[in-house]
């Protein structure tokens, strides 16, 4: 008798069960870094957030191919368009958001913490020395009486 039971004898729904699960831990294992973004995504101090949605999901193959890309976010009524331009080891985001406004803008890699700067009256706004790693980008919208937060999926750098 081995593993998959008897000759001619009917296979359990478990033994069926954990034969599929071996089979795509060996052919299609989780990422590694798997735990570690989950808890990243889900490791806002506020999680009254709204989450913002890709506007072209062709853009991101300008992220890790070249040296430069750009990625446009959108949520009800606030748009996010950042081009990202690689420097070294590290980025540079330059981004836009629409309708302009002197938002509070913060960028979170993994591993690496935050970075905050405030968007000019134009929604123009720049992050320097943007480590690699995964990333998300938050706008702070309104004063703190009446604080609205957008955070933009995750992007790998």
């Amino acid at each position: 008798m081995n593993d998959l039971g008897a000759p001619g004898e009917a296979f359990s729904d478990d033994m069926i069960l954990a034969g599929v699960g071996r089979c795509l831990d060996e052919l299609d294992p989780p990422p590694e870094d798997l735990v570690q973004r989950v808890q990243f995504a889900l490791a806002l101090e506020d999680l009254d957030v709204e989450v913002a949605r890709w506007e072209r999901l062709d853009d991101l193959a300008g992220v890790r191919g070249g040296g430069t890309g750009t990625i446009t976010f959108t949520v009800s009524d606030l748009t996010v368009m950042i081009n990202l331009t690689k420097i070294g080891k590290l980025h540079r985001i330059d981004g836009w958001l629409v309708p302009a406004g002197q938002y509070g803008v913060e960028v979170r890699v993994a591993e690496h913490g935050t970075t905050s700067t405030t968007a000019d009256e134009g929604g123009r706004f720049v992050l320097d020395n943007v480590p690699r790693g995964t990333t998300q980008i938050l706008v702070h919208l309104g004063d703190t009486s009446c604080r609205r937060t957008v955070v933009t999926p995750t992007v790998v750098l």
